[in-house]
């Protein structure tokens, strides 16, 4: 059989290098996220009806205004159902048009991949409001880049949930979004920190040749779930670290606060980055829990890459103010059930509960 002569021409483009692909970012989870416009709105709106009490009342305690603009956030990634007003507690205030988003590598074992940050190589992201952009600044960030420093890796980033948590509030709060994926997967702290500084240098040098305005321009999200508890249906692991009861629960909940408070809220500085690390990532071992933050390579790879990027622009560290927290068996659940196949990937009960911070940075 002869191949049609613009057929083959087709597939001799595609293969050239330095050809880019036009490919599309699916979903890997279309049960405890939106991924489609009337989802979306659905969750929105009952969200700001079921918990309107707790929404309006953390921004009025965390001082968020319509006004405020927020350079880097915490977000939770967890079912809809369960995190609720978080989402966009964390959200709204991020105004830029161009996100750059630390996840967390949940395959990256499987993959044997570490001390290193994770790119794609995506033209564009699924969105309930349609497809989104992936920004042209990444590939010069890539640039920027020593390559022993990342690596490109579709297969780890498609099967990711966390970022794709953020994703259909940040399009709802501006559809002309476009966004850059970082995963970061097991990091030792000196690594991570090497990575996050010479990410920020070269991204201070695009911000340069573009003239973008962090805050204005570009934002940062960090996707991490707090501590995951319990002593059941967790693959056979116990971290019920005080016990699996309601005393256990609030102790859990206490320890919780006094990580966000030394570690993330005020100044940001390399100290408290290592003291979060301390807390939640065994000093022996990088690889292992201390403390059940899936977010323990996240948060701080993507609070230092804020801190050099101050120290890039010339600009007075951030400031964290801790916007919300609650657990997945701390509030009511929003309603998502009827929504076209959304519900819960997990159970929530006091043998099994996970906690969400959100918090603010400018």
């Amino acid at each position: 059989m002869i191949m049609n002569r613009k057929i083959w021409l087709y597939f001799l483009v595609l293969a050239m290098p330095g050809v880019a692909q036009n490919k599309t970012r699916g979903y890997a989870d279309t049960i405890g996220f939106a991924h489609t416009a009337a989802q979306m709105d659905s969750v929105i709106h009952r969200i700001n009806t079921s918990q309107n009490k707790e929404l309006t009342g953390a921004r009025n305690k965390a001082g968020i205004k319509k006004s405020t603009v927020f350079k880097t956030v915490i977000a939770p990634h967890d079912d809809y159902t369960y995190t609720g007003y978080l989402y966009p507690l964390a959200l709204e205030n991020i105004k830029a048009k161009t996100i750059i988003l630390f996840g967390v590598a949940h395959k990256a074992k499987s993959f044997k991949v570490e001390n290193q940050l994770v790119f794609d190589s995506y033209t564009y992201w699924s969105g309930p409001y349609g497809k989104i952009q992936v920004s042209p600044l990444r590939d010069e960030l890539i640039a920027g880049l020593d390559k022993s420093l990342y690596q490109v890796n579709d297969t780890l980033q498609k099967m990711e949930h966390s970022v794709e948590a953020e994703i259909p509030f940040l399009q709802y709060y501006n559809r002309n979004i476009e966004i850059i994926s970082i995963l970061v997967p097991h990091t030792n702290f000196e690594q991570m920190s090497e990575l996050s500084s010479a990410f920020a240098k070269a991204l201070a040098g695009t911000m340069k040749k573009h003239n973008l305005k962090w805050g204005k321009d570009i934002a940062f999200v960090i996707s991490a779930d707090a501590v995951h508890y319990g002593d059941e249906e967790w693959g056979g692991s116990n971290f019920a670290f005080y016990g699996a009861d309601s005393t256990g629960y609030k102790r859990a909940v206490a320890h919780e606060h006094v990580i966000i408070d030394s570690c993330l809220a005020g100044k940001l500085d390399i100290s408290k980055m290592k003291l979060f690390t301390h807390y939640t990532v065994k000093d022996e071992n990088y690889k292992e829990y201390k403390w059940t933050w899936c977010g323990r390579y996240s948060v701080p790879a993507g609070l230092l890459a804020s801190y050099y990027l101050c120290k890039e622009l010339k600009q007075k560290p951030l400031q964290g103010t801790q916007l919300g927290y609650s657990t997945s068996i701390s509030n009511n659940p929003v309603h998502v059930n009827d929504l076209g196949g959304m519900g819960v990937t997990a159970k929530a009960y006091i043998r099994h509960w996970v906690g969400y911070a959100a918090i603010g940075f400018k």
